[in-house]
């Protein structure tokens, strides 16, 4: 299953609410290295099933959540573990970036 699109009105529920970590990708579609990290997400998505909830939010549509959490530059990669914010990077690093956020959260 791919990661989730969110919206502002959802990210409460899906994110804060969640029993599993959640990964949220803020990312833009005119953003050329948000478009080479969305496939790697997606397919990170079906790796971490069951294990890891993953999510995509586009920040022009979602400029309440963005701005809540101090987006500045994207892709940022969040990671909210019982409601609250544990990990971030800024940049896409590869697959394996994304892999080393993940992993310090399981």
């Amino acid at each position: 299953m791919p990661a989730i699109h969110l919206s502002d009105q959802e990210f409460a529920d899906k994110v804060l609410k969640s029993p599993l970590p959640v990964l949220v990708d803020f990312y833009a579609s005119w953003c050329g290295p948000c478009k080479m990290a969305g496939p790697v997400v997606d397919e990170l998505a079906e790796e971490y099933q069951n294990k890891l909830v993953i999510a995509k939010m586009d920040v022009d549509k979602n400029k309440q959540t963005a701005g809540q959490y101090g987006i500045m530059s994207i892709p940022t990669m969040v990671v909210f573990k019982q409601g609250k914010e544990v990990e971030r990077a800024s940049g896409f690093a590869g697959k394996e970036g994304i892999v080393k956020l993940i992993e310090k959260v399981l």
